[in-house]
Parts: C-alpha cells; structure tokens; sequence
C-alpha cells in the first residue's frame, strides 16, 4: 500500500469515527437506561454530554480511543502537521483517562463515593484535567482544518478552492460551538448537541481530506 493511499485511509477513518461517536455515545446511553434506570435519573432523551456516558457505557471509551490512536499514527506532510495531529490524540486520550464529574447530569450516588478512571483518583481532580483536554482536542482539530488542510504545494486547483472553504467553514463550526457553550443559553442536552455539531464538522473536514467524496477532488 502506497503511503498516499495509507493517508487517506487515516484520514477517512478518523473523520468516521469522529461523526459516529456522539450516537454510539447516545446508543450506548440509552441501552444503559433499560439496565440502571433505578440508579440514574436522565436528564433528557438524549444524554447531557457525551462525557457522561463514561459511567454507563463503555462505547465512549473504546471508540474515543481509537480515534486518538488514529490521529496519533496518522503520518502528515510535515513536522507540524504530525505535531498537530499527534497532540491532538494525546488529548483525546487523556479525556478518557480523565473522566469528567459523575454527578454532573447522572444522580448516580454511588459514585461519588468512589475514586473514577484509570487512575482510581477523585473526580474533583479528574473533570478539571477532562475539560481542559477537551478543548485543546477540539481547538487543535480547528487549527488542522483552518491552517493546514488549506495549504498546497502550488497554486490551488479550482476544486482546491472549494475544498479549502469546506475546511475553514468545518474549523469555524468546531470552534463556534465551544464559544456558544460559555453562552447563558440552557437547553435539554446542550453539551452533548454542541460535541455532536464540532465532530460533525471534525468528521466532514477529515473525509473531505480523504477524497472520500469524489466530487469534490482534482480531476
């Protein structure tokens, strides 16, 4: 397999994953409900963040992970674009060995009895690091999409152009809704909406890259 090839392939499995997981989170979610409804009082239909699904599936996890695998193998241009990518994925893991506080959304009493994830350290320690690494996870797929997928080695073709404009308008869509969060706006499942929208986002940018959509490649 050429490397070019093997490239493509990262990028369309991480922009997958990242499109998938906010429903397998849901899923996940939901399916806990029907086994621990007596130990859970939702907050909604959908779950308030993905996060949260942590203490009820172990979906998060497994995917978030391999998407931070992905992204940290994932072979760029250059040093900066392996930088970017590789630090991305270090966050991504370190918001699943850092969960974030049980008691958030979930009236899961028991657990905040306990010490939480892989660490077995106190959740009031853990949520802080969890939230941080959240947003430079997000902020660091910005700046990917924004100023990195737009470069090219010569004058951009045509559908380069476009291609660049889907980038920046992905990079503005997983930067706006980490600024929309800060908003004193309160809805059912706010959180979990606004991840959703800046992974779809994530997820467009990196099969784009991938030339998954063929359309919108060089002829």
């Amino acid at each position: 397999m050429s490397k070019n090839l093997w490239i493509k392939r990262i990028r369309n499995y991480a922009g997958l994953l990242g499109m998938i997981l906010p429903w397998l989170c849901f899923i996940g979610y939901r399916l806990a409900l029907l086994n621990y409804g007596d130990l859970v009082n939702p907050s909604g239909f959908f779950p308030d963040s993905m996060s949260i699904t942590y203490y009820l599936s172990p979906i998060l996890a497994m995917v978030l992970t391999t998407a931070s695998i992905v992204l940290m193998c994932y072979d760029g241009y250059n040093l900066r674009d392996n930088l970017v990518t590789t630090i991305s994925g270090v966050f991504g893991i370190l918001i699943v060995l850092f969960p974030c506080n049980p008691s958030h959304a979930l009236d899961v009493e028991y657990l905040r009895l306990y010490n939480v994830g892989f660490f077995q350290i106190p959740y009031m320690i853990t949520a802080p690091i969890h939230n941080i690494s959240a947003l430079v996870f997000f902020v660091l797929l910005a700046y990917n999409s924004f100023f990195l997928f737009t470069l090219s080695d010569g004058a951009p073709t045509k559908m380069k152009k476009i291609r660049n404009i889907i980038y920046r308008v992905c990079a503005i869509g997983m930067v706006f809704p980490m600024i929309f969060a800060l908003l004193p706006i309160s809805f059912p499942s706010k959180t979990w909406w606004i991840e959703m929208v800046a992974l779809t986002f994530f997820g467009i940018s990196w099969l784009v890259k991938g030339e998954a959509f063929k359309f919108l490649n060089d002829k």
